[in-house]
């Protein structure tokens, strides 16, 4: 399948037809020039690769929507603490609960800030407090919280619904890799079972081609339901993300965009293949006025991204509007 055609065409009339632009958030520039041309390289010519092997993956918090003041997962667990807190006041004396019914959200952000940098102390501290919140929960009973949180929330900061927190760009590379013969999935540190409710509404992404962190399961045989257990199964992140999309796809994705620290080991399994493009986002300017720009959680992958030969995606040089709204 060749490439789409390009921004402005003339029919075999003479006419002049409008064809949207390719990328129209992308700013003109190095940036984009790689990704159509790493594009037509693996679509157009006698080593074109086959349809079926043109594999992307993204990353979700950062990379396809907001993930300041908190990631979305941690604002819907907040809530899910506090009401928890108020039922049994004694929880309050304890992290996570103390932080979510005070607004500590210094200490969250904190506790996923040092998880990127290595020191799993206070991750393990959340991890044990959310698996208490969906222990013996139906995965419907889960997808529906997950649902009505999604159609209630309003982003901290942006006081706009999530659906207005997801990246324009990010969304237009999306589809316009579909456009040319991709497949492509979410590989996400985030929990997979909170993203399924919103990935097909929100990025066209069916909750089947969603890989993430995940919470222990089992079968509950008497009422046929499948629950959670108060165990955590996995966490899809750092070296875990290129060994779950193995597990997930059986191929080496030929495209992959994340923006942290985390996402190394996906991108360099991407970007040393045969054909691949690794794409790290930046946050060096004000995303929408939702994000202040930052580098934590992220120092090094933009630190080896000369080196390992990622493709840096700066939001204040490559991006020209940021939401679909802008």
């Amino acid at each position: 399948m060749g490439r789409r055609p390009p921004t402005s065409a003339v029919d075999r009339a003479g006419e002049v037809r409008h064809v949207t632009r390719e990328l129209p958030s992308w700013a003109d520039g190095p940036t984009r020039d790689a990704i159509l041309e790493f594009v037509a390289s693996v679509t157009e010519g006698p080593d074109a690769v086959p349809e079926e092997q043109r594999v992307a993956v993204f990353d979700n918090d950062g990379t396809l929507w907001t993930e300041k003041p908190m990631p979305t997962q941690l604002h819907y667990i907040v809530q899910q603490w506090r009401a928890a807190a108020e039922a049994d006041p004694s929880l309050a004396e304890h992290q996570p609960y103390q932080a979510a019914v005070t607004g500590d959200l210094a200490w969250l952000g904190a506790a996923i800030d040092k998880h990127y940098d290595g020191d799993e102390s206070d991750i393990e501290t959340l991890i044990g407090a959310i698996v208490r919140l969906t222990d013996g929960m139906s995965v419907e009973q889960y997808a529906s919280s997950v649902a009505e949180f999604y159609r209630t929330a309003k982003h901290l900061t942006l006081q706009r619904a999530y659906r207005n927190a997801v990246y324009a760009p990010m969304v237009e590379l999306m589809r316009h890799l579909e456009g040319n013969g991709f497949t492509c999935y979410i590989v996400s540190g985030g929990d997979r079972d909170f993203m399924r409710p919103m990935t097909e509404d929100y990025y066209g992404i069916p909750p089947e081609r969603v890989i993430g962190s995940a919470l222990g399961l089992r079968y509950d045989d008497e009422e046929a339901q499948v629950r959670y257990t108060d165990a955590f199964d996995f966490m899809d992140d750092g070296d875990e993300k290129p060994i779950r999309i193995w597990s997930r796809i059986g191929r080496r994705p030929l495209l992959a965009a994340g923006n942290s620290n985390g996402d190394v080991p996906m991108l360099d399994f991407v970007q040393r293949g045969a054909a691949g493009l690794a794409l790290l986002v930046h946050h060096d300017d004000d995303t929408g006025r939702g994000d202040a720009p930052y580098d934590q959680g992220a120092q090094k992958a933009l630190a080896a991204a000369s080196e390992r030969g990622f493709t840096v995606v700066s939001v204040k040089r490559d991006w020209s509007s940021v939401f679909a709204d802008a």
